[in-house]
């Protein structure tokens, strides 16, 4: 299962922009001290998730997996948090932004059929 070189700098940089997007998000919609509270804690949250539940030997990551889950759960996961971002900066006013990123998303699933048939064989 080879994933292009250019395939995971986008996927690395989706996962950056997905946690802004979650931060600006927390920002938009919450007012006073709480917006604080959830532009930080929103993408906390989301990249604890992301390094914490992962496949055991997933060769697009490092391999290791410190709570091991199911395939389809970590690919569920990976789109609830990158689609979250995407929807982060729609949401936030940034729709442009927000588009795109869930064309690149697309984009990047598409060439990642092998990685995706992998994730929910497991």
């Amino acid at each position: 299962m080879g994933n292009a070189w250019w395939n995971l700098t986008l996927r690395f940089l989706l996962e950056l922009a997905a946690l802004l997007g979650l931060g600006m998000v927390g920002w938009s919609f919450a007012v006073g001290f709480s917006r604080w509270i959830l532009a930080v804690a929103l993408p906390l949250v989301a990249a604890v998730l992301w390094g914490t539940f992962a496949v055991l030997n997933d060769p697009s990551r490092s391999g290791r997996a410190p709570v091991p889950v199911p395939g389809a759960l970590r690919l569920a996961l990976e789109l609830v948090i990158l689609c979250g971002g995407a929807a982060g900066f729609y949401l936030a006013g940034h729709a442009a932004i927000g588009i795109v990123m869930a064309l690149l998303i697309a984009f990047s699933y598409a060439f990642s059929l092998d990685r995706m048939a992998w994730l929910l064989r497991q």
